[in-house]
């Protein structure tokens, strides 16, 4: 019912058929439920000066319901051709029911360990996009970028996978800040949570 009824809320497409990447390291795409962002938001404040980064970021649910609720600066990045037409198709649907700053809402076309982490990005976001091995690649570009601009950095991690888990906490300087359980998933399946990861200056 919340899928529906926020895409249609936000004048955007998220739904649909799913596809499996051809690439062994991509996972499939799969958009964070609404029902689990809600939740994720009654704690985690955001403002308009922070800017997320949504890793594997599909036709950009995660974009699109960040800026309706803080207005901050998203960026989504996608390897998949038809996935990121798709957000683009959603962005101009958004844009014309939505105040959007320029620049506020972007997306690239490229793959995650590609993506150049701008001195502004902040937040970064995953769903178990891709194998521990590109996250890797990608926390270390995350690293690169800090030492060149040190700022707090938050990772959002939903349905956070042991090895993700293991490779921060042994073999980076973040440290988890919280974890948040879902209201009537967790109890069911413990990996239905967001771990928050935190690296300050």
């Amino acid at each position: 019912m919340k899928e529906q009824y926020y895409d249609k809320l936000l004048h955007i497409k998220t739904g649909g058929k799913q596809e499996f990447p051809s690439e062994l390291h991509y996972h499939r795409y799969e958009p964070t439920p609404y029902i689990a962002l809600e939740q994720l938001f009654e704690v985690y404040e955001m403002t308009d000066r922070n800017h997320m980064v949504d890793f594997g970021c599909g036709k950009g649910r995660l974009n699109f319901f960040t800026h309706h609720m803080f207005h901050a600066f998203v960026t989504g990045v996608e390897m998949n051709d038809t996935f990121y037409q798709c957000a683009q198709d959603n962005l101009s649907s958004y844009s014309k029911k939505n105040r959007v700053l320029n620049g506020q809402i972007q997306f690239y076309h490229c793959l995650a360990e590609d993506y150049r982490v701008r001195s502004l990005d902040d937040r970064f976001y995953f769903f178990n996009p891709f194998s521990v091995q590109i996250f890797m690649k990608v926390i270390r570009n995350v690293l690169k970028s800090f030492e060149k601009a040190p700022r707090e950095l938050e990772l959002l991690l939903y349905y956070p996978s042991e090895d993700y888990v293991f490779f921060l906490d042994n073999e980076t300087p973040f440290e988890l800040k919280t974890e948040v359980a879902l209201k009537g998933l967790s109890v069911h399946d413990p990996y239905e949570r967001f771990s928050i990861y935190r690296l300050a200056p």
